[in-house]
Parts: structure tokens; sequence; C-alpha cells
């Protein structure tokens, strides 16, 4: 079921923090992830990493690449545990179709933002994002910085 994703979910797994670096993030999207049941056991756990993957649209259908979930030691040893694979993410057909005619027109890029549980399902944040310059983030550090600074300035002048 795909919904807007209005606030932070509570019960986070894992985070992209470099995706807010790279890109412009316009629009989130909450989707659902088709998992194995040693995934999900590793899930539970907290063993999943989000930093290097991507998702992309293939044949009307959307994918999640290079996410990792590290298999627990306790797996069942007849089960082929692959970390790295390929997990399709569980969108309407209408929220695909315009996804992908951003992505195809627009220049828009889909970008995995965080994992968490909700309602005791795994979940999904898709950015739709534009990519950043190398000036853009520079600007970006320089505002984070200067926000840094005032808020120490008002709270040392406010004691």
């Amino acid at each position: 079921m795909a919904r807007k994703v209005a606030k932070k979910p509570s019960t986070s797994i894992a985070l992209n923090k470099k995706a807010r670096f790279d890109f412009f993030i316009e629009e989130k999207i909450e989707a659902g992830i088709s998992l194995e049941g040693w995934e999900v056991k590793s899930l539970r756990a907290g063993k999943a990493q989000l930093t290097e993957s991507y998702v992309v649209v293939r044949k009307a259908e959307i994918w999640i690449l290079g996410a990792y979930l590290t298999p627990l030691a306790s797996a069942s040893t007849h089960i082929d545990t692959d970390p790295a694979r390929t997990r399709k993410l569980l969108l309407h057909r209408k929220e695909i179709d315009r996804l992908s005619g951003l992505v195809d027109r627009k220049g828009y890029t889909l970008v995995p933002l965080e994992l968490y549980w909700n309602h005791g399902r795994a979940k999904l944040s898709i950015g739709l994002a534009k990519g950043k310059k190398q000036y853009d983030k520079r600007s970006e550090k320089k505002k984070q910085d200067w926000e840094r600074d005032k808020a120490r300035a008002l709270k040392a002048i406010n004691r």
C-alpha cells in the first residue's frame, strides 16, 4: 500500500543519511518490501544497511538493489541466504506508473531513505529526488554550520 509519509516513523531499522547529502528530496513515498523469513528476523535484530542501495523501475515494477541484510548466525542451513539480493517493492499500479513517468521524463531518481516498522510490517521510505551539484553541497554544509553556531550563541545568551 503506497501513501505519502506524513511524519517520521518511530521504529527505525536503518537510515540512509548520505541520501539527504547527495540529493534534494522533493517527495517521500512509503512502500512495502517483499522479504523472506530470514530477512525479517535479520531486520528485527537491526542488521540492515541502505547506504549503497538504490531503487530502479524495471518492467513496470519497482525494485531495490544493493540493500544489505546481514543473515543471522542462527539462520537455517538449507536456505541460501543472499544478503544483497534484489528485493521487490510493493506499491499500487497508479503510484508505480506515476513514479516511472517522473523518473523517465523529468530526470528524477528514486532513493531509499529509511527502513522501518509500521504496524508490524517492514516499510521503506522512498524519496523522489534530484541530484545535488558540488556547490549545492558546500552551501548546504555552510548553512548547517551557521545554524549550529547561531544555536550555540543563543544558548550562551539565554544562560
